[in-house]
């Protein structure tokens, strides 16, 4: 199972991936980047996405309906994507065994990334993601 060092890295195997980050979206502290990142800040992309990442969660808007499948455990949103001229910016959310506050986010060029795959794969790599 892979630490976020190992997740990190794998995420950069994704065609078109520009960098990563795995946040904590309540402190907005990135726990771990690689790539470049966004306005060439890791620290303030971290704490950008987290708001964005803090309002898909807290907030019933985005809770799967009742009756769904959803298990209850943990977080009601999977992932974000926000889309501008020239990336994709992926927030996957981590479920943990405590807190799940924590997201993968890759972004993407537009021009060589494949968005589908990225969120296939982030979803597995967010499955085997080891927090220690």
């Amino acid at each position: 199972m892979p630490g976020i060092d190992e997740c990190l890295v794998e995420a950069m195997r994704l065609p078109g991936a520009l960098g990563a980050a795995v946040v904590d979206w309540t402190s907005g502290l990135a726990l771990g980047t690689v790539g470049e990142a966004p306005g060439g800040d890791h620290e303030t992309t971290a704490a950008e996405a987290a708001e964005l990442a803090r309002l898909a969660a807290e907030h019933r808007a985005f809770a799967p309906e009742e009756g769904s499948d959803w298990s209850g455990a943990g977080l009601p949103v999977e992932d974000l994507i926000v889309s501008n001229r020239d990336t994709y910016h992926v927030l996957r959310f981590v479920r943990t065994t405590f807190d799940s506050s924590v997201f993968l986010h890759l972004w993407l060029a537009r021009t060589d990334g494949n968005l589908a795959l990225a969120r296939i794969r982030l979803g597995e790599m967010a499955g085997r993601l080891v927090l220690t």
